[in-house]
């Protein structure tokens, strides 16, 4: 093994790869009054918006998953916090126009035999357009999928843009 300056290694993180994944947060919440808004007021102030938000609850505690406009300062803000975070890459997809555009993204993961663990909406219309965010077992070929059947994937530049409403207004 050699070490030293001639030694060409690539050092590629998952957040190297420039995939257009997004990245959702995950933490858990005692099951009692206030405890989301003191996670929510913790963006207050900061140019970061919540853009999609789903709520699983259980007897004893909750599992908040959020996307926010800017997940790096958002991690931050959330580590500097003392809540624990699970960070999990998923997919946006703009749904298409025309009946049924739900359909047609899960027929499309369906036909290359990918399943869908978790999906919810996105709050914000990126480009104006309802789109969704999906984990999935196997986000690469995910991707290269819904890339080759012609879906807009959503990448976090989307999600921080100032006009992610699509109306040219604020949020």
């Amino acid at each position: 093994m050699s070490f030293g300056s001639d030694v060409n290694t690539p050092y590629e993180t998952l957040r190297g790869r420039a995939f257009p994944a997004i990245r959702q947060f995950t933490i858990f919440l005692e099951n009692r009054l206030g405890q989301l808004l003191e996670v929510i007021r913790r963006f207050e102030g900061t140019g970061i918006r919540i853009v999609a938000l789903s709520i699983n609850d259980a007897a004893e505690c909750a599992f908040v998953r959020f996307l926010i406009s800017d997940a790096d300062r958002g991690r931050e803000i959330l580590e500097r916090s003392g809540l624990a975070i699970v960070e999990t890459d998923l997919i946006g997809v703009e749904l298409p126009e025309g009946p049924q555009p739900l359909l047609r993204v899960c027929t499309a993961l369906l036909q290359a035999e990918l399943n869908i663990v978790q999906a919810y909406p996105l709050i914000v219309r990126p480009h104006g357009k309802p789109a969704v965010a999906i984990m999935v077992e196997g986000i690469d070929e995910a991707m290269k999928t819904l890339n080759e059947k012609g879906f807009r994937i959503i990448t976090e530049a989307d999600l921080d843009g100032d006009d992610v409403t699509g109306d040219g207004g604020p949020l």
